[in-house]
């Protein structure tokens, strides 16, 4: 009886950190508090509301015992970013650590949800409100971490820097203000980033990968613009503006951009497929094998969550057009997103646009200025430190490299010449990843899986 009760004692202390949190802990409680307060103000760009979320997560730090001069909110009208310094130890030479993540979200329409997007709401198994995942779930995560090693009395031995946009789903005024004017920030010798890369789950709960963001594709938005003298409703004419521009929408709906790869994405897949079996495992597998087989291909593009990892997408995102319910239409103009591969350049893609619509007439206007970002190549001691978080909760999980088929903050700051990896530390099957879209959410064990997953990794990469 006493062996068995000394093992039992030895098999609860060696569970692993992540699995054995306790919900009702500090830290736990503390991480949820953040998460639901921030969730519950609406950030999209519209609202003007990033000011208040860094505001009220600097006072949360400011409570924690950070110095005020190491808390700064950052204000860049319509929209606000947030710097929180962790202090290292006296004397290091050890340059920073950037954290990333972002506190705006993309507008939801709440008649259109079976949920208040703006409430943090829940059932048995997950918390749906926009921002659940993307990417309020990474800002919680990493505040209340600083919080938690600040009040356990953990002295780093380098710098670590809170760097939170507060307009990443738009303009990224204040993605770019962080990355190219902050010489503070330059000196980091690299980035995590929050809002990105993540373990996937199969359909029974079970982990298949976990994926580290070292790329991501270029993002490239073009308005497209049919014009027409227009006229008087009841006197239709040959040639419409809105007609012009459905035959384009319509062209581009059904081309397909040339498949591409690389060595990462072809041993992404092949390691995928292999832990996920069926019929979409076994076209992954083929896919590795011979990129060019095209009925991997085309399996591979049925599926949202992996198309983009295997070719430049575009699809139409809005529509305008007409002025009037009694005249024809003077003009109609649709949004067209892209996510362009690696190495591709913005160009090439306009020429094949313009190629596909087959229209002369109609206008192209590419939106901002795309930013094309190098990969990082993964570096030993943040792979090692990743895996320790990890293999903390699923020890048999591999870890791979990928390419982001969306656009992060990231792209900035390996353009500013920061490496950056996203290593959210979040677990979830991909083709629940509604961010952006209807309901999003979060798997509640996911959220509390994750409580220590940040502390870990910067104890390894920061700790003596």
């Amino acid at each position: 009886m006493m062996r068995m009760t000394i093992l039992a004692l030895i098999a609860v202390l060696f569970v692993p950190v992540s699995w054995a949190q306790d919900r009702t802990s500090e830290h736990a409680r503390k991480t949820l508090e953040i998460y639901r307060t921030i969730i519950e103000v609406d950030t999209s760009k519209t609202r003007n509301n990033t000011q208040k979320v860094a505001k009220y997560l600097a006072g949360e730090l400011l409570a924690a015992g950070f110095p005020a001069e190491d808390v700064e909110v950052v204000s860049k009208p319509p929209f606000a970013a947030l710097v929180a310094r962790y202090r290292g130890e006296l004397g290091s030479t050890k340059k920073p650590i950037l954290l990333l993540g972002h506190m705006d979200v993309v507008e939801a329409n709440p008649e259109d949800w079976e949920r208040a997007p703006f409430t943090l709401t829940q059932d048995a198994d997950y918390f749906y409100a926009r921002g659940a995942v993307d990417n309020k779930f990474g800002v919680a995560q990493l505040t209340s971490t600083f919080i938690r090693l600040k009040k356990e009395g953990f002295v780093p031995n380098r710098d670590l820097i809170i760097a939170f946009s507060g307009d990443e789903e738009s303009g990224m005024i204040t993605t770019r203000m962080l990355a190219y004017e902050r010489p503070d920030l330059a000196e980091a010798e690299f980035a995590l980033n929050s809002d990105a890369g993540g373990g996937a789950l199969d359909k029974q709960g079970r982990a298949v990968t976990y994926r580290i963001q070292v790329a991501e594709k270029t993002y490239a938005t073009w308005e497209i613009t049919a014009h027409n003298p227009g006229g008087h409703s009841s006197r239709p004419r040959p040639d419409n503006a809105i007609y012009d521009l459905a035959h384009a929408i319509l062209r581009i709906e059904s081309h397909q951009f040339p498949v591409r790869w690389s060595e990462m994405t072809r041993d992404y897949f092949r390691v995928t497929g292999t832990k996920l079996g069926g019929e979409l495992g076994a076209a992954m597998i083929r896919f590795a094998d011979n990129p060019q087989d095209k009925s991997a291909t085309d399996r591979l593009a049925r599926e949202s969550s992996y198309v983009g990892t295997t070719r430049t997408t575009c699809v139409v995102t809005m529509l305008s057009a007409g002025h009037a319910e009694n005249a024809l239409p003077q003009s109609a103009t649709a949004t067209v997103n892209c996510r362009i591969f690696p190495g591709v350049p913005v160009a090439d893609i306009e020429r094949t646009l313009k190629e596909v619509v087959g229209n002369p007439d109609i206008e192209f206007v590419l939106r901002d200025e795309p930013t094309e970002s190098p990969i990082s190549e993964l570096r030993e001691d943040v792979s090692a430190a990743v895996a320790s978080a990890v293999h903390s909760r699923y020890p048999d999980v591999q870890i791979l490299p990928y390419m982001e088929s969306g656009g992060t903050d990231g792209m900035h700051f390996r353009r500013a010449g920061i490496p950056t990896w996203a290593v959210s530390g979040l677990f979830m099957d991909p083709d629940e990843m509604y961010a952006h879209g209807l309901n999003e959410r979060a798997p509640i064990d996911g959220f509390y899986g994750a409580l220590d997953h940040w502390s870990i990794i910067l104890r390894e990469l920061a700790g003596d």
